[in-house]
Order: C-alpha cells, then structure tokens, then sequence
C-alpha cells in the first residue's frame, strides 16, 4: 500500500516578503521598482502564487534567482540562497554577493520586533498606572 503525501505548498508572496526583508529591502522600494503602489506590494505579497512574469521582475530588482522565490522553505532557505546568489546567471555582468550573514539578518529582524513588543508593553503599563492614579 502506498500513501500519497502532498508536497508542501510553497507561499509565494509570504517567500518574497521574507526575502526582502533579508536582503534589506522596504516594501514601497521594491513596489516603487515594480510601478506598483505598497498597497498592491502588500496584496501581492499575500498571495500564495503569482504569476511568473511578476516573480521574474521582483527576482531581478532583488537580484536573486525566481527559483530563490519558487523553491524557498525554512529547511533549506538560507543554504539554497547562499549557493546560487553568485551564480544564478552568468550571463549578469555584475555579480550579487551577500555584505551580511543571512542568519545574523534573521536574528536582527527578531530582535527588533521583540524589542518594539517590550515598548509596546511598557507603554501600555504607563498608560494604566498613569489611568489608575487619576
């Protein structure tokens, strides 16, 4: 007997939103790029398949192959990046290359969102403290 097991499906937009944001790109830059507006950069990058057309323009504008966006998953982001960056087309005559450990970036965009959720707390306890002594 044989079990069938479905692939996991690979989030387009969401790999494309993770991708910028490890190559330091914003939102509007990469929308600006596109001759979208960050609003339709939001959709797009809610949207689980995206046409080809558009993978292959937000590849070259974050200089990464479109396999980069089509193939990415936790397990073997970072490897699969690391390894084609610098040779996903020869034929470029320039040459991408990572300035930053792209597990350094993860731990840097975590820890700023932990550091915006603990303001975000001590804001809040001042608020009330400053509501209940009223």
């Amino acid at each position: 007997m044989y079990t069938h097991i479905e692939p996991k499906k690979v989030h387009q937009g969401r790999n494309i939103k993770r991708l910028r944001e490890m190559l330091g790109v914003k939102q509007d830059t990469l929308a600006t790029e596109l001759n979208i507006t960050q609003a339709t950069m939001s959709k797009l990058e809610a949207k689980e398949e995206i046409d080809k057309n558009t993978l292959e323009k937000v590849a070259q504008i974050l200089k990464i192959p479109v396999e980069a966006i089509e193939n990415f998953n936790d397990e073997g982001a970072l490897n699969f990046i690391a390894n084609t960056a610098n040779s996903y087309d020869s034929s470029v005559s320039h040459q991408f290359y990572f300035n930053f450990n792209p597990i350094d970036k993860i731990v840097e965009l975590y820890s700023e969102k932990e550091a915006l959720y603990e303001r975000m707390i001590q804001e809040k306890n001042e608020l009330i403290e400053k509501l209940l002594s009223k």
